[in-house]
């Protein structure tokens, strides 16, 4: 069917839903809608982070069926492969199922079971002695955990700055990307205009990030004929059904990007009213050269930005909502040469070395192409505006009668941030948008409460000064706006294990978790205690180099003591990370513990209202495990830890669940925002409610507010969202929130560099630091690429998980390991003919790290110097509870085996971790191998090959075949 909705540029007719979606009567007597369950319970996903709604169907206190809960604001009943096969997940043979001690050495797989009490004793005595002498000799790093609000405020109370969650190794660039231009940033942050889009492009986008939303919304996108373009090197699921699929070279996404942006500066298509109104455009800046505020904001005597008025030829408040000022030209103040912000954005994006021509051969992408892409980006902006009839009034006082908006969005995810240049090219997607006009009206990009934020938000990371026996100032993870609030000593060496907020990661919002196991392995910048992970799977796919991976978690000193003395893990199943632990802590799964997607931390938000949810217990533990999050409460307690002890030393809290009822942050403000106060009336702010779980489960698992009319565009200059978001706790006082273009912070990094300022680097950092502290986006080239030899290693290699499965626990999953139980590596047909390589031919693949051998699969849809694969299919044997003969361990391979951890070194000899130099991103994607096939005798079984885990004590042997409903279908034949 073709559609007579109105038409983006160039896209092509959308398929249109069916008219009856019902199955016909086929007269078999069949039913197809049997009754299946005692009740429903109505609970929130964990089968990826998207965290939709779900109804669990339960039958004699078993999992029975997984359905999409209708009425949740994230999925709206829709559901997924993963989220239909949480029952596999959730009966998973892999399960742990009692505290273990290791009994044989790091790494064998052997343990004896123990009770919770000596468990808890190991840990209490252990972090206690830790806690009295130097907090920091624990390092505490947790994985996909859902809870980091609650870990990153017990490692604060703690004492330690070594904390951190996985964003470091998958998606920081996108966030402080975001968040120090715009305040915010994309998924969680953020989401298209669905409903008004006409234009939407995808960069680096997999299946398996917020896959129900997004698959909502690109069908209502093909429904109204939008046009869909999407920027990958992989042709897969979202990017195979786009209008226009730009099969990018990897790791030049920045400089499409500010080609794109040349065009439309050269062709003067720029909302020049947008960037007055709601950015630093304006914004005078300090031209003077080896001066100590050289590129800072010019101000006057009480700190106002100040900017040039075109109309008044005078210096005024660039915040004067009168004023006129210019974009363009220079001008002098106080005896200084000073010029708008966007004068410097022109002067830089101009320059021919961004012109279409300059770029395309790096790029992959013809010049023709990015040109079209340009000119379809200003036609749709300018001349498809829409504009809403909806009254507001803005952060001045004035009142608009309409709300315009020009219906270009985008979205962007780790395919752009696992780069070494991933923080400049998500900061260059947020100056395209912001030159369109687009971010926050209709039709764009839209903020999700509680953001945006000042950018850069608040609070700074705390850490600067550790004690025995004393919190933190704050909490570890923040955000710097400058030197001054690095974590370093005086002599410039890092304070936290993983060398975050350092001069070798500034801006590392996240943490490095990927760097931790290497630094505490090696004692640098410090040896490290106790090692305490929480569903990470960083002996596998989680890390980087994994054979050196494996060799540091088993590394022994010359006394013969291991170099990382001791490790807790926890953990829900037997991954290849529990056999490197001292001391296991089993946790449950997600149906059988009360979890909080807070607004505090990862909510489920949507651009229209906030939103935050829970999981509860919906089915009994049948194994001797705890939630780790109620794990972690009543070690606090034991341990004495600051707000989870009563003033008499008692516990504060009974469990999770009595926190996140009971735990206020501030001043009532805790981890849930709906049904606050005495009776539950209040939102956002308010007392405890000791109803407050009975309440969200009463409604679904869930609480979301929908926002008026006049609150949901503009949020970063509108009145009455302001005046709600600052009532709710999102900000502190109702003023506009200008976006970043030129950043201030990142600026004063550079002028350290140069010898200014109290705290500056140590020599051998100031031409790193000057050099990536840039504070408008720039593209470079991906570290490996200029210290790897392209000819001997001319592909790229690439990593993405399939929209079935999500991180590692996906290919345990009995339905879904029928999906994918070996990954193939994908190559262009072109690209094997070069190679005399033919379809399932055995490879291997190559890099200067090691290689890796598996099999090939030809296609077309993917860029002809790339080859990827799905990642963390392959398996260990041992683990996971798969048999020996699993495709899994013998067919399946682990590209992480040929990444490294570490660049080349420098000319100093110094190696830096493999990340992006301002925020510490991990740089997964920026690989470079080269693939050959195998002699005939090597073919048929990947490596490399470890030696087999041993498996926990008590543990049944793995079945040959799970018949899962076997059970309800022989109840109900025997009842009929």
């Amino acid at each position: 069917m073709t559609s007579n909705a109105p038409r983006g540029a160039n896209s092509a007719p959308s398929q249109q839903p069916l008219a009856d979606s019902q199955a016909p009567d086929e007269g078999d007597g069949v039913d197809t809608s049997p009754s299946v369950s005692d009740r429903i319970a109505k609970t929130t996903c964990y089968m990826c982070a998207c965290r939709c709604g779900i109804d669990v169907h339960i039958k004699g206190g078993k999992v029975r069926y997984i359905n999409g809960n209708k009425d949740h604001p994230v999925n709206r009943g829709v559901i997924c492969g993963k989220g239909s096969a949480g029952i596999m997940q959730h009966y998973s043979p892999a399960r742990l199922k009692k505290p273990l001690l290791r009994t044989g050495p790091r790494g064998s797989g052997e343990f004896r079971e123990i009770e919770w009490d000596e468990a808890f004793a190991i840990a209490t005595e252990r972090l206690s002695a830790i806690r009295r002498t130097d907090p920091k000799k624990l390092a505490f790093f947790t994985g996909r955990d859902q809870s980091q609000s609650l870990t990153g405020w017990w490692a604060s109370q703690f004492g330690t700055p070594n904390f951190a969650a996985h964003g470091g190794f998958c998606s920081v660039n996108m966030a402080a990307g975001g968040l120090y231009t715009i305040g915010g940033s994309f998924w969680e942050f953020g989401e298209p205009d669905w409903d008004n889009t006409k234009y939407f492009m995808l960069f680096g986008v997999a299946e398996d990030h917020d896959s129900n939303p997004i698959k909502i919304g690109l069908g209502k996108l093909k429904a109204r004929g939008a046009k869909v373009v999407s920027v990958n090197p992989c042709r897969t699921g979202y990017n195979a059904i786009a209008d226009d699929w730009i099969g990018i070279r990897p790791g030049t996404d920045g400089l499409f990007v500010l080609a794109l942006v040349h065009e439309l500066l050269k062709a003067g298509r720029i909302d020049l009213d947008y960037l007055l109104r709601y950015t630093n455009a304006p914004v005078l800046v300090v031209q003077a050269p080896r001066s100590a505020d050289d590129g800072l904001f010019v101000r006057d005597d009480a700190g106002n930005l100040l900017a040039w008025d075109r109309m008044a030829k005078a210096i005024v408040n660039a915040a004067d909502r009168e004023a006129k000022p210019a974009l363009t030209g220079s001008y002098t103040v106080n005896g200084r040469r000073c010029v708008p912000v966007f004068q410097l954005i022109a002067d830089r994006y101009l320059d021919d070395s961004y012109s279409p021509d300059a770029v395309a051969a790096r790029c992959g992408v013809s010049a023709e192409t990015i040109r079209r892409i340009a000119a379809e980006l200003a036609h749709v902006a300018f001349e498809q505006a829409i504009e809403l009839p909806v009254a507001w009034t803005d952060w001045a006082g004035r009142r608009h009668e309409t709300i315009k908006g020009r219906p270009i969005s985008m979205h962007a995810m780790r395919g752009i941030s696992a780069h070494s240049n991933g923080f400049h090219t998500c900061r260059a997607i947020h100056l395209l948008q912001v030159l369109l006009g687009t971010v926050d009206v209709p039709g764009g990009f839209r903020f999700k409460p509680p953001y945006p934020r000042c950018a850069p938000p608040g609070p700074k990371p705390a850490g600067k000064n550790v004690r025995p026996v004393t919190p933190l100032e704050g909490m570890p993870l923040g955000f710097v706006c400058g030197p001054d609030d690095l974590l370093v000593d005086e002599a410039g060496r890092p304070t936290r294990i993983d060398k975050a907020y350092s001069w070798e990661a500034p801006l590392a919002a996240h943490g490095l978790m990927h760097s931790v196991i290497r630094n505490a392995w090696a004692g640098d910048p410090y040896p490290i205690d106790t090692l305490l992970m929480y569903m990470s799977n960083m002996a596998w796919n989680s890390s980087m180099n994994t054979v050196e991976t494996i060799a540091m978690l088993t590394g022994k000193d010359e006394s013969g003591a291991y170099k990382i003395p001791f490790i807790i893990y926890s953990d829900a199943y037997y991954s290849e990370t529990v056999a490197f632990a001292d001391l296991v802590l089993p946790d449950t799964t997600y149906l059988e513990r009360h979890d909080c997607i807070s607004l505090l931390d990862r909510p489920i938000s949507h651009a229209d209202g906030p939103g935050d949810a829970i999981r509860h217990p919906v089915v009994q533990p049948d194994r001797d495990v705890r939630p780790f999050q109620s794990v972690l409460i009543e070690l606090g307690a034991r341990l004495g830890l600051p707000g989870f002890v009563t003033e008499d030393g008692s516990a504060k809290y009974r469990d999770y669940a009595d926190y996140i009822v009971n735990h206020e942050r501030t001043p009532g403000i805790g981890p849930l925002a709906g049904w606050r106060g005495k009776d539950g009336g209040s939102i956002g702010r308010g007392e405890a409610n000791p109803d407050q779980l009975k309440r969200y489960i009463d409604n679904g698992g869930f609480w979301h507010h929908k926002l008026a009319d006049d609150q949901r565009y503009y949020k970063m200059g509108n009145r009455a969202y302001l005046d709600f978001a600052v009532r709710m706790g999102f900000i502190p006082k109702a003023e506009p929130i200008v976006f970043q273009l030129y950043s201030e912070p990142i600026q004063r990094f550079r002028l350290a560099a140069r010898g200014h300022g109290k705290a500056q680097p140590p020599e051998a950092e100031r031409g790193r630091i000057e050099t990536y502290m840039d504070p408008l986006p720039f593209w470079y080239a991906p570290f490996e690429e200029g210290t790897v030899d392209l000819e001997k290693y001319p592909l790229h290699a690439l990593t993405q998980r399939p929209m079935h499965m999500y991180h590692s626990w996906g290919s345990q999953n009995a339905w879904l390991r029928q999906i994918t139980s070996q990954n193939r590596l994908f190559v262009h047909h072109e690209t094997a003919g070069k190679l005399g390589l033919t379809d399932d031919d055995w490879v291997w693949i190559e890099s200067i790290n090691g290689k890796v051998k598996g099999q090939i699969k030809l296609i077309d849809g993917v860029n002809p110097d790339t080859v990827w694969t799905w990642n963390a299919i392959g398996k260990r044997r041992g683990s996971w509870g798969l048999k020996d003969d699993a495709a899994e361990s013998n067919r399946g391979f682990l590209l992480n085996h040929i990444i490294g951890d570490q660049t080349a070194p420098d000319a100093n000899g110094k190696r830096y971790s493999n990340s992006d130099p301002v925020t510490g991103q991990a740089a997964w994607f920026d690989v470079r191998v080269r693939i050959a096939k195998c002699a005939a005798r090597e073919a048929g079984f990947t490596e490399p090959q470890f030696e087999r885990f041993r498996q926990p004590p008590n543990v049944e042997p793995s079945p040959d075949m799970l018949r899962f409903g076997a059970a309800f279908r022989m109840k109900r034949e025997a009842a009929e």
